[in-house]
């Protein structure tokens, strides 16, 4: 027997990958939450050049890809691009957590794989059909409906979450490229260190003495963004996307509460409105990228073999 063919395509496991993507939410709400808890007492840029700098010691199960890799001063360049991309975005994020609700920021966060998909069709030349087009429309309804433009003051929270979007599409559109050249786990190891690197000159302007209680929060942050990613990971290696993508809008929902509960901020059935439209444009790119992959497969299959 081929030595091939003993390898078998690991079977669909859906509860277990909607297990996986719940705790990932819950992961990535738990950061948002401590991030909020600690209020604007440090810069925002400190505080992320902290968080990811005590993120590094997750860098260490990775070393042994690194020392193996053999990257292109283009492929450098790209890493520096997106770790410097990256680094914008974060540090709009954490701003925006200083100064907009829980809810609004998990909200206009599902704003990013929208503009991912738009930068695909322009910069990574993938087609841009009618129904992505429609989905993308939707979800920047979805984001006028929170933001209410002429309505309600449009806060500098609210613009730092839109360049946010902005930074981060553009981040994982080069992240998308690289997947193509190193192993994933390179790639997250890659943006850590450019990410830490591009916080610091933007942290050390604005530096403020740090308590060890501060310290302890960010490690926390770390933790769980950490895990989370993990979570995520594990969720899509056990279900189709069609089974864990629509896991991702409780996020939302926890949000809501936790802002309700613990932080005294008002349900804003706005939010909820546009952001429901948002999630649900990000989950129908996201099942329509999977059929076409399908049936793309389905058609390379189908092609007669070259003599």
């Amino acid at each position: 027997m081929n030595a091939l063919n003993t390898f078998e395509v690991a079977p669909a496991r859906p509860v277990l990958g909607v297990l996986w993507m719940i705790l990932a939410g819950l992961c990535f709400v738990a950061v948002t939450a401590a991030v909020k808890s600690m209020g604007n007492a440090m810069p925002a840029p400190q505080s992320a050049f902290l968080r990811y700098l005590l993120g590094l010691v997750f860098l260490l199960p990775v070393v042994p890809a690194f020392r193996q890799m053999h990257l292109a001063p283009r492929d450098w360049g790209l890493f520096g691009v997106r770790g410097l991309f990256h680094a914008f975005g974060v540090m709009l994020w954490f701003y925006a957590m200083t100064r907009i609700p829980l809810a609004e920021v998990t909200a206009m966060g599902y704003l990013t794989p929208v503009g991912i998909a738009l930068g695909a069709a322009l910069f990574l030349g993938e087609r841009l059909r009618l129904r992505r087009i429609a989905a993308i429309a939707a979800a920047i309804l979805g984001a006028l409906i929170i933001l209410r433009p002429g309505l309600r003051e449009v806060s500098p929270g609210h613009l730092a979450m839109v360049l946010n979007a902005v930074f981060f599409s553009g981040s994982y559109l080069i992240a998308k490229r690289m997947t193509g050249v190193v192993p994933p786990s390179v790639v997250v190891g890659m943006l850590s260190i450019f990410v830490t690197l591009g916080l610091a000159p933007f942290a050390f302007v604005v530096w403020v003495p740090v308590t060890w209680a501060e310290v302890a929060w960010l490690a926390m942050v770390a933790c769980f963004a950490t895990a989370g990613h993990y979570a995520m990971t594990m969720a899509f290696a056990s279900a189709p996307i069609s089974v864990t993508q629509p896991v991702t809008a409780l996020q939302l929902v926890w949000a809501v509460a936790l802002g309700a509960l613990f932080f005294a901020e008002p349900v804003d059935l706005y939010v909820i409105m546009g952001g429901g439209v948002i999630v649900g444009a990000v989950i129908f790119i996201a099942l329509r990228e999977q059929a076409m992959a399908r049936a793309e497969g389905r058609a390379l299959k189908a092609r007669p073999p070259e003599v």
